[in-house]
């Protein structure tokens, strides 16, 4: 066992998740004593059944919910404080194959210069689909891809690791920082990971390791209605910290067709919202195109 890495795992009213991904993690051979479970400000019970169910994890209580980025820097922190070399955020909804992080901490011994790595990731009930293989980032659209193709078994660079299983060392993190907590959710891999290749490190996917993703679980309702499955929220999420992102890092000249290009696209959401008659949808799309342009970048690392 590397008793140099530690596991980040956020929970956030999630035990029906959170259960299967501790198990698989046990089962795995991964030392549980190093897992940090942080519980988001749940209402359902979940942080006493991880309690009593897994009694050797470390479990930190949020007492609100502080977001994706919030509550995941606090594990961060805690994994600081306690000397561990290497940290791994992992998503709940996921379940881990056998040694899935031996390559992970091999790949980052070998190369000093890789700051960050991630496994290959399949979905969950779909374990001969690709979910993430890593990413793209075009800074000229001022988007990021995810790949679905597997170039090869060897490690192999990528411009952005997804923040469901982001293996990091902390030295860097010394060097760029904790999660931005103004993007609560979403984008917010994206940015950690420009802010780690601008400090001259690189990224990879090590396809050797790999995990399994449910995909979405914290976003969808269970039974839908007229705004559909989607969270309106995470329609506003979405929008304001897309525009929050191209005012980080859209600059000129090649910020010139990423504002248009997603104004249009925002636009087109809030038609086909107002055809659909999901008026709680189209209000969350502006109310993130107002936040997004007002949103303060001053202090952005």
């Amino acid at each position: 066992m590397h008793s140099s890495i530690a596991i980040v795992l956020l929970n956030w009213n999630g035990w029906a998740f959170t259960r299967p991904c501790l198990e698989s993690l046990r089962l795995s051979g991964f030392a549980m004593e190093h897992i940090i479970v942080v519980d988001n400000g749940s209402e359902d019970g979940s942080a006493d059944e991880i309690q009593r169910s897994f009694p050797t994890v470390q479990l930190i209580r949020n007492p609100i919910n502080t977001g994706f980025t919030g509550g995941n820097n606090a594990g961060i922190q805690a994994a600081s404080a306690q000397g561990y070399a290497f940290v791994l955020l992992l998503n709940n909804d996921t379940e881990v194959s056998a040694g899935f992080w031996k390559p992970l901490l091999e790949e980052m011994d070998r190369y000093p210069d890789t700051g960050a790595v991630q496994p290959l990731i399949y979905f969950l009930h779909d374990k001969t689909k690709i979910w993430n293989a890593g990413g793209r980032y075009l800074s000229w659209l001022g988007i990021s891809q995810t790949s679905y193709s597997l170039p090869g078994k060897a490690p192999y660079s990528t411009d952005w690791i997804t923040g469901c299983a982001f293996l990091v060392r902390s030295a860097v993190l010394e060097e760029v920082g904790l999660l931005d907590e103004r993007y609560f959710a979403y984008f917010e891999d994206v940015d950690w990971s420009l802010r780690i290749r601008k400090r001259g490190y690189r990224l990879k996917v090590v396809p050797e390791s790999v995990i399994f993703h449910e995909a979405g679980a914290a976003s969808k309702t269970k039974q839908p209605g007229k705004e559909g499955f989607l969270n309106p929220t995470i329609h506003y999420l979405n929008v304001r910290n897309q525009l929050f992102h191209l005012r980080k890092y859209g600059r000129h000249p090649v910020n010139w067709l990423s504002w248009p290009f997603h104004l249009i696209k925002f636009g087109l959401f809030m038609g086909y919202f107002t055809l659909r008659g999901r008026t709680a949808k189209r209000k969350a799309v502006l109310s993130g195109i107002i936040d997004g342009l007002k949103f303060s970048v001053n202090e952005a690392k």
